[in-house]
């Protein structure tokens, strides 16, 4: 049985926020291609998938992003929504998902102020690296993964984790319906 933690994010600007799978996920809002705000305290009872990469145009970004796009069913099957953070404008982010068809949200983090918190290395630079965290239905991180530009996730292992992480919040969600059962029986 796994521990009970406490759901309420870190304030993104302490530096001891750290993301760890089991640690609470920062709540940011950045804007997407479209021009609307997408908040992640509005995705609580959602799995979210955020992939961090650090430029549009380049080679290992646009091949992981074409894969994700190839892959979407597989991805949609899921019921995890995914977005991608990119260090590009808004509007530069919405020619790149028309250009490619991408069929996810890209949110623009120009200041990277999120992606320094979410993909940041302890000895390379920003734009270096690239990033992937799963956070569950509880606003909780299952996974959090960065590395080195030059490569990128493989998608059929990022599916997986997507749904042992929805595995996990039905079997919180079960549990729950047995204690709220539970507590009626007995009175």
């Amino acid at each position: 049985m796994r521990e009970a933690v406490e759901t309420i994010p870190p304030n993104m600007s302490e530096p001891s926020a750290q993301i760890k799978p089991g640690t609470p996920a920062p709540d940011f809002t950045l804007t997407d291609q479209s021009g609307n705000d997408w908040s992640l305290s509005d995705r609580i009872g959602k799995v979210v998938l955020l992939l961090f990469y650090p430029a549009n145009e380049t080679l290992v970004c646009t091949r992981q992003l074409c894969s994700l796009r190839d892959n979407w069913s597989k991805y949609l099957d899921t019921k995890a929504e995914i977005v991608g953070i990119s260090s590009g404008s808004r509007e530069a982010n919405e020619a790149f998902a028309s250009k490619y068809r991408l069929p996810l949200q890209i949110l623009a983090d120009e200041d990277r102020t999120v992606t320094s918190i979410y993909a940041k290395h302890w000895l390379l630079p920003l734009n270096f690296m690239r990033g992937l965290t799963v956070i569950d239905a509880r606003g909780m991180v299952r996974t959090h993964q960065t590395m080195l530009r030059a490569f990128r996730p493989n998608d059929h292992d990022v599916i997986l984790r997507l749904y042992a992480a929805r595995a996990e919040a039905i079997e919180d969600r079960r549990n729950e319906l047995r204690a709220r059962v539970r507590r009626m029986i007995l009175g």
